[in-house]
């Protein structure tokens, strides 16, 4: 008897060591997701707003500005009205190489989008919505192109570029097809 007494407690003994859970504090290293962070505040955006790592842009017309030209003076002659509007810029990489090469070595599979929203009281009212592509020389500024859009920086076309700052949506530009991925090949 016992024996089995002592085999009873030895079983309970492992049973209960092996479903115990221990607990430990979080570390400081880790967002919630269990990203590595370099600081407990670390999120990956600079303080204009910049995640290069991740090609976004999230911040206001005013932060990419002073980021931009430094010149709150040239900020607001330029941007004066949207300089508090929400701004969220995406592109790809090739967005990056082009910038890099000062857009010198073509062929790029390059986009960007520019997503801005003032619809709040601080706001201008407005909302935008610009895709980008690299398509190359095409023209002076807002020369029109066979598929819908126009020609920005000599060598992009905007494919699409649609607001509302008049209570009704306004297009200016809707390519056909107004996608990224049907403008560039697949490698």
């Amino acid at each position: 008897m016992y024996r089995k007494l002592i085999f009873v407690v030895a079983i309970l003994a492992l049973l209960l060591s092996s479903t115990t859970t221990v607990s430990a504090d979080k570390p400081t290293n880790f967002d919630e997701q269990g990203n590595t962070l370099s600081t407990a505040s670390d999120n990956g955006f600079d303080a204009a707003g910049y995640n290069r790592t991740a090609r976004i842009f999230s911040g206001t017309y005013e932060s990419w500005c002073m980021d931009k030209f430094g010149d709150a003076s040239v900020c607001q002659t330029r941007y004066g009205p949207w300089l508090n509007d929400k701004l969220i810029m995406k592109w790809n990489d090739e967005w990056d190489r082009g910038n890099a090469e000062g857009w010198e070595n073509p062929p790029y599979n390059a986009w960007l989008s520019n997503m801005a929203n003032g619809k709040f009281p601080e706001g201008s009212g407005e909302t935008w919505l610009y895709k980008f592509v690299w398509v190359g020389s095409c023209g002076a500024d807002y020369t029109p192109l066979p598929d819908g859009g126009y020609c920005i920086w000599g060598q992009f076309e905007v494919i699409m570029d649609k607001g509302n700052d008049t209570g009704s949506v306004i297009w200016y530009a809707h390519a056909t097809p107004s996608g990224y991925g049907s403008y560039f090949s697949n490698p």
